[in-house]
């Protein structure tokens, strides 16, 4: 049995993660961890999810970690905490957090110098399978369609493009051959002329309750590939980051990704 446990356990994805824990049956969620200055302290982790009390109160006592594995789906502002802390006290940790900068992502990497880490920029298995064909058809059609992505996420979201877009013109661009900080186009407005045919083009839309919608398109003249993942729930992405707890137990120290943890790589 693995015993995991949570930072940002009253959030939303905090909350879809307690449902995905409580769904399994061979990893047990025995920490959930919120801000010191949080309304949520003390409440039982089985509240939050709506469901029957479990036992496992909501803490911001972070002495002691008493799991196998953490995972941590906050804000980018937590995320140096809460890496100090996993590495500290040597847990592993999987990182779902969205939105962060280049520095940011140098501290996940310098973390993995010493704990095992999962970092994806998301962790539904849908997407990463759709990672695999957006690289096959950048492969096969990439040098002569136009490339454009888009995608559309709930009124809430802070961050844009969202960090799965970006993933997504990263794997083409590096089957490309390309700089993705040098082709990538974020939004045409005005007379923008002819179409830079070298470029990837991005579009955002924020709206209600949209949870998740990628789409990355090739088009050459007279037909088009469009490929498209849709997510319903917020539990897809809860299971995913799961899944990657369950995998990453068992790992050396390094950095993973979830195309690791569902053995897509080779």
């Amino acid at each position: 049995m693995v015993n995991s446990g949570i930072f940002g356990a009253n959030g939303r994805m905090g909350r879809a993660l307690i449902e995905a824990h409580l769904q399994e049956q061979d990893i047990n969620l025995n920490y959930a961890h919120v801000r010191a200055s949080s309304k949520w302290q003390g409440f039982d982790i089985g509240e939050l999810a709506g469901t029957a009390k479990q036992g496992i109160l909501t803490t911001s006592d972070s002495s002691q970690l008493p799991v196998d594995v953490m995972i941590d789906f906050t804000l980018p502002e937590a995320l140096a905490a809460n890496l100090e802390l996993c590495v500290a006290q040597q847990r592993p940790v999987v990182v779902g957090t969205t939105g962060l900068d280049e520095q940011q992502k140098t501290l996940i990497a310098e973390a993995a110098q010493s704990v095992p880490v999962v970092f994806a920029a998301n962790m539904s298995i849908g997407v990463n399978l759709l990672f695999n064909l957006v690289r096959q058809t950048a492969r096969v059609m990439g040098q002569t369609a136009d490339i454009e992505i888009w995608e559309a996420h709930h009124r809430f979201k802070k961050d844009a493009p969202s960090g799965t877009a970006v993933a997504i013109g990263e794997v083409i661009a590096d089957e490309l051959g390309r700089d993705l900080n040098e082709c990538a186009v974020y939004g045409r407005e005005g007379d923008t002329g002819e179409r830079d045919p070298q470029t990837i083009g991005f579009a955002t839309i924020r709206a209600g309750d949209i949870v998740g919608e990628h789409t990355a398109m090739f088009a050459e003249l007279g037909e088009r590939i469009e490929l498209t993942h849709r997510a319903s729930s917020r539990l897809t992405f809860a299971k995913g980051a799961v899944r990657a707890a369950k995998w990453l137990v068992n790992q050396p120290v390094g950095l993973y990704d979830m195309q690791d943890v569902l053995g897509l790589k080779g």
